[in-house]
């Protein structure tokens, strides 16, 4: 029997049942027309729910659940020789799928890029041995199931070797992104979550307050984000669902916060 609870809309992990998740009464997320909706994982796993891992690149692979829970992120397993990172849990795990994460190699952290991605961040832990569970600093008040297991963070932290964590901000105070120096063949990839997100025609990228309620950023927090990611080397990146940017992604994200800053500043209100 699960001794915590699901939110339905965005698959984060309670202590206990609310009147409303706090995540989905934001501004940036959505409470059901119908109010609030709970699940378990006994309830998922009776309903059908069970996870998918698949390659992405040698040592980066993605985990999804089918059907599709909460939000419906993609995991980022990363593997390096030290062992290997868990990048935005998804809102679902199980003996078998905890199992075969467990054959890539150790989990040595457990990191959301911010606070829709905690997912079932703790249960991913207990399943996989206690890793731990870094949470942003500035993000820390959404944690709805408080566990010995998770730790908070801020600035810049190598997780693992070559593996740097940093906060850009912009969509949460917290909002993270992790450097994979050795990926993309060498050439760098930068996991972004909804951080920087990689949009449909695969040449741009988006900087959101909020994406489904569509509220924007300023123009001057965007090429903050933009500068700040700009100090890493990287050619790849990758959002939180299947969406990634194969190649050029470090120019094309300087070209798209320029781009976002002259919209909002209304340089481009002659075409409106």
């Amino acid at each position: 029997m699960s001794d915590f609870w699901i939110c339905q809309t965005c698959a984060v992990e309670h202590a206990e049942q609310v009147d409303v998740c706090a995540i989905c009464a934001d501004e940036r997320q959505w409470v059901p027309a119908e109010g609030q909706l709970w699940t378990t994982l006994d309830e998922l796993t009776a309903g059908g729910h069970r996870a998918e891992i698949a390659d992405l690149e040698p040592d980066l692979h993605a985990i999804t659940t089918t059907p599709s829970t909460g939000i419906g992120q993609q995991s980022k397993l990363l593997r390096t020789s030290a062992g290997n990172l868990l990048w935005d849990p998804v809102g679902y795990v199980d003996g078998d799928i905890a199992d075969r994460v467990r054959a890539l190699g150790d989990v040595r952290a457990i990191v959301a890029s911010h606070p829709h991605m905690y997912g079932v961040q703790v249960e991913w832990s207990h399943l996989l041995g206690g890793a731990p569970v870094l949470v942003a600093e500035a993000d820390r008040e959404w944690v709805a199931r408080p566990d010995p297991v998770i730790e908070t963070w801020s600035g810049d932290l190598e997780v693992l070797p070559g593996v740097t964590l940093s906060q850009p901000g912009g969509h949460f105070p917290g909002s993270a992104v992790a450097h994979w120096r050795a990926g993309a063949e060498g050439r760098g990839v930068l996991l972004t979550g909804d951080t920087i997100f990689a949009n449909p025609d695969r040449t741009s990228v988006s900087f959101m307050r909020s994406y489904p309620n569509r509220l924007p950023l300023s123009g001057a927090v965007v090429k903050r984000v933009a500068e700040h990611v700009d100090r890493f080397d990287y050619d790849r990146l990758y959002g939180n669902f299947d969406n990634a940017i194969a190649a050029d992604a470090r120019a094309i994200v300087r070209r798209s916060a320029e781009r976002h800053a002259a919209w909002v500043n209304g340089d481009f209100d002659h075409l409106t």
